[in-house]
């Protein structure tokens, strides 16, 4: 059984840094795709960043593109998600799932899903 768990997540005001980890326990697996996903209450899950098992192609969000960076640590068996310049619309419960089904589109096939953490931006 995979596990995934995330942390690195807290209270920081706008244009603040923080640094999201998900680290993988259990067997080894593969995937084709890590992902971060942010979800508010009220308002369906979105799409942040996604990196692929080779760690040569990322994928961004156009809301984050150039402020947040994703990346993998492979014998660590962790991903994580590097947020710079935070504003107050980035608050959200942030999530790290594995694709392990294949799509060309890269916001889907996730079926391994971390529990959360919570990201609050204070303007």
């Amino acid at each position: 059984q995979v596990q995934l768990v995330e942390s690195g997540g807290g209270l920081v005001q706008a244009g603040d840094s923080l640094r999201l980890s998900c680290a993988a326990s259990g067997r080894t697996f593969s995937y084709y795709y890590m992902g971060w996903f942010r979800q508010t209450p009220g308002k369906e899950r979105e799409f942040v960043a996604a990196i692929t098992w080779s760690g040569r192609d990322t994928y961004y969000a156009d809301s984050v593109k150039d402020r947040f960076t994703i990346s993998k640590d492979n014998p660590k068996n962790t991903v994580y998600l590097q947020m710079n310049n935070l504003k107050p619309g980035d608050t959200a419960v942030y999530y790290c799932a594995a694709a392990r089904i294949f799509y060309s589109d890269y916001r889907r096939g996730y079926d391994v899903w971390g529990q959360g953490t919570q990201v609050t931006v204070s303007s």
